[in-house]
């Protein structure tokens, strides 16, 4: 629930762009600005909330992230021009961006290796159902109540989530190692010490790769529709769902499949790689979506293309959960998000600009390129990933 309301939250603004446009006079420029502002405070955060995340624990951090980050939504709701969405998006990114270490730390903390990918899956996918749900919840109360009432409404629920989530017990949920002696218990490991890992580095080169594909279906393709494939703003709300629909089934599906691998006898480091590299191959759909015919096409593309993603982001966060277990999985994980966010940052005002004066298509072909050399990436960085936990009751 907590990664559905994240992605809701940040899609809000994706959708209801084109009404806020035409009445507080804002260019597409400034929109990419806009959207820098939160990936400004998203990637710091990712990685300081990772940080804090390993210290106070998943249940601390995501109370603490959703409600930042729900405060900030209800106050997009009384926005009067460029630089309010400007603040209120910085400070949606201060706590969008703890949630995904602190739900990685949280499935590290209560899953063993032979459930964990679909776990992780599940987690992920609620992401998925949040963005399924923006599109025609935000449409519905933009017609029904105005554009304001699509931020505030989230924002209300989130508070009522983190109440919720603080009152469920913990006790007895947290799995134990089982420790062979003193000097195997787990230690907190330095961000100075990860940063001289090469597997670290790795992670960090692909996910600065891959992740500006997302930004750009998260921000821009409700605008794309509507600019581009000349679609109404209440026919996005009934396509836009589609493709997150099939991001949600396939990181529950990516997980799964990775683990029977694992049960079939597959190594671990093959399992993961044999789903992401499989995904990065279908991904290379999205070079298609710039000339077919019409919007259902390009849509049906679109939802090819997230579809892959499911498969290939379940198993990037399981690889690292594989590797550095509860010493450093929201930290890396955190890192890797920020190291994504930074990448967005650059290229979002650029994708901006691309848009103002040119088209869509270059775009798309970097979309269709990207995950393929992020695989590579992966395959000559990280040769083998060894399973970091011990022996785990449960």
């Amino acid at each position: 629930m907590a990664t559905g309301l994240n992605f809701l939250d940040r899609q809000v603004l994706s959708i209801t762009i084109i009404k806020i446009q035409k009445e507080l006079d804002i260019s597409d420029t400034q929109y990419g600005l806009i959207n820098t502002a939160f990936l400004v405070s998203y990637a710091s955060m990712f990685t300081i909330g990772g940080r804090l995340t390993e210290i106070f624990g998943g249940k601390i951090g995501l109370a603490f992230s959703v409600g930042i980050w729900s405060v900030a939504s209800i106050l997009h709701g009384f926005t009067q021009g460029f630089f309010h969405l400007l603040g209120f998006r910085f400070l949606l990114g201060i706590g969008e961006g703890g949630c995904f270490p602190g739900a990685a730390k949280t499935v590290s903390q209560l899953f063993t290796l032979k459930n964990r990918a679909f776990a992780n899956g599940i987690a992920i996918g609620g992401s998925a159902i949040g963005a399924v749900l923006a599109p025609p919840l935000t449409i519905w109360l933009a017609n029904q109540y105005g554009w304001r009432w699509g931020f505030i409404v989230p924002g209300i629920v989130g508070v009522i989530w983190v109440l919720a989530w603080l009152m469920i017990p913990w006790k007895g949920l947290i799995i134990k190692e089982v420790i062979a002696s003193e000097k195997d218990k787990p230690k907190k490991i330095s961000m100075l010490q990860l940063l001289k890992d090469r597997r670290v580095i790795a992670f960090l080169i692909m996910r600065f790769l891959f992740d500006p594909v997302f930004y750009f279906i998260m921000f821009w393709i409700p605008k794309y529709l509507n600019e581009q494939r000349a679609i109404s703003f209440d026919q996005i709300g009934e396509l836009l769902w589609i493709p997150f629909f099939a991001l949600g089934i396939s990181n529950i599906l990516g997980g799964w499949v990775s683990d029977r691998l694992i049960g079939f006898g597959f190594p671990v480091g093959k399992a993961r790689k044999t789903v992401m590299g499989f995904a990065a191959l279908f991904t290379t759909s999205a070079l298609l979506i710039q000339s077919v015919p019409t919007a259902q096409w390009a849509v049906a593309l679109m939802s090819l293309l997230l579809f892959a993603h499911g498969f290939w982001i379940t198993n990037y966060i399981t690889s690292i959960g594989d590797i550095f277990g509860d010493e450093a999985t929201s930290t890396v994980v955190g890192m890797s998000g920020t190291c994504g966010a930074l990448a967005g940052i650059m290229v979002n005002p650029f994708i901006g600009w691309v848009v103002q004066y040119h088209s869509y298509a270059p775009l798309w072909l970097v979309c269709g390129i990207v995950y393929p050399l992020a695989f590579l990436v992966f395959m000559i960085g990280i040769p083998k990933i060894k399973s970091h936990r011990l022996k785990i009751n449960g």
